[in-house]
């Protein structure tokens, strides 16, 4: 029998890793539960994705290119005359009107690298280039520090249940871009 040629075939497994996490958590995520989601056989989970850390760096990357592709495609980031912490705000509360489910599902797959050491440099990677699209308006520990608090604001309105306080976001980004000296 000739093998069929399915070039789509590792992006749709990624996309039904991410479908399972979504729906069962980490825990629930096996080759198998892939395959059956992905609807491909089990051996082309296993093709492409050795070890399930390496399916979830796989998934972690993807989801890291959301909030990423965003700052980036804001072309008013780069702008020096709009406001670093109004465009911030904006950027984070079009995040947060998207759906919830995606957003907890990235910061599941993000915090994971808790536990399984071979997501920490993807999980960086998020990190990292935030923080470098942010320095090109601050210098480099501002942007650290700014991407610390849009992690640690998403973090909290995702723990408590709540919602996204633009108003209180605003200002401490504002805090944090005044003492750096940047607009």
């Amino acid at each position: 029998m000739a093998r069929r040629y399915d070039p789509g075939r590792r992006d749709r497994i990624i996309g039904a890793a991410l479908r399972v996490v979504a729906d069962r958590g980490i825990d629930g995520l096996s080759h198998r539960t892939v395959a059956a989601e992905a609807d491909v056989p089990l051996g082309s989970t296993t093709y492409h994705f050795a070890s399930l850390d390496e399916l979830l760096v796989a998934a972690l990357r993807r989801c890291n290119e959301n909030f990423a592709r965003a700052v980036r495609e804001s072309g008013r980031l780069d702008d020096p005359g709009t406001d670093l912490a109004d465009e911030l705000t904006r950027l984070l509360g079009e995040w947060f009107t998207g759906e919830r489910q995606a957003i907890e599902l990235e910061y599941e797959l993000y915090l994971a690298a808790l536990r399984r050491p071979a997501l920490r440099p993807v999980a960086a990677e998020w990190t990292d280039g935030v923080g470098e699209l942010l320095a090109r308006r601050t210098d480099p520990a501002t942007a650290r520090a700014l991407v610390a608090l849009l992690d640690g604001i998403s973090l909290q309105v995702l723990l408590t249940g709540g919602e996204f306080d633009a108003t209180y976001a605003r200002e401490m980004l504002a805090r944090i871009v005044r003492g750096s000296g940047a607009r």
